[in-house]
């Protein structure tokens, strides 16, 4: 792996731990096990570094979730699979835990791919809704859109309430719940 790389996996591992401002360049540095000069050489800053750091972490997120709901099966199926997918419940996610940092969402250059990811999955999840309602899979007053919102709501409220409790439990609870509410929708 090259210096870059490990300085944007790095960045990655400390927003996700400690947050924009808890995450500073000397610990980057250490991290990554790269000097201050191989940082300057291929990132301008904190900021820099951090933008590609979340980029990352978008395009990571979309990729998992790309993977379950593009398997084949049913509208149900594809959630499910979504909701139930492999996860580091108690760490929170990547992407959402961005949206609560506020100097994340201070800038505008780094709030961007915190919400075109989180835009991309309601859009994701719409989509996969509605071709269960072409397929004649839900009552005729499903609607995706307002489901989607609903179950990216719920794994990002989820991730919340588990880690305020420290057990995965809320979390597992809150995504059986939507399925179940999902099921519920189901001709």
């Amino acid at each position: 792996m090259d210096t870059a790389e490990r300085l944007i996996r790095s960045t990655q591992e400390l927003l996700w731990e400690r947050g924009y401002v808890g995450t500073s360049p000397k610990a980057i540095q250490q991290h990554a096990k790269a000097g201050q000069g191989s940082m300057y050489h291929h990132f301008t800053g904190k900021p820099d570094l951090a933008l590609a750091a979340i980029k990352r972490n978008g395009e990571e997120l979309r990729a998992e979730a790309e993977t379950a709901l593009s398997r084949p099966g049913t509208a149900v199926e594809k959630i499910s699979a979504y909701l139930h997918r492999e996860r580091e419940i108690l760490r929170g996610c990547r992407i959402g835990g961005l949206a609560q940092d506020a100097d994340v969402l201070a800038s505008d250059e780094l709030r961007a791919p915190v919400t075109e990811t989180l835009d991309w999955l309601r859009r994701r999840l719409t989509a996969v809704l509605a071709e269960g309602v072409a397929r004649g899979e839900f009552t005729a007053d499903f609607d995706p859109a307002a489901t989607a919102a609903t179950i990216a709501a719920v794994v990002q409220g989820g991730y919340v309430l588990a880690r305020a409790a420290r057990s995965e439990e809320p979390f597992t609870q809150a995504v059986e719940g939507a399925e179940k509410l999902l099921l519920s929708k189901q001709l």
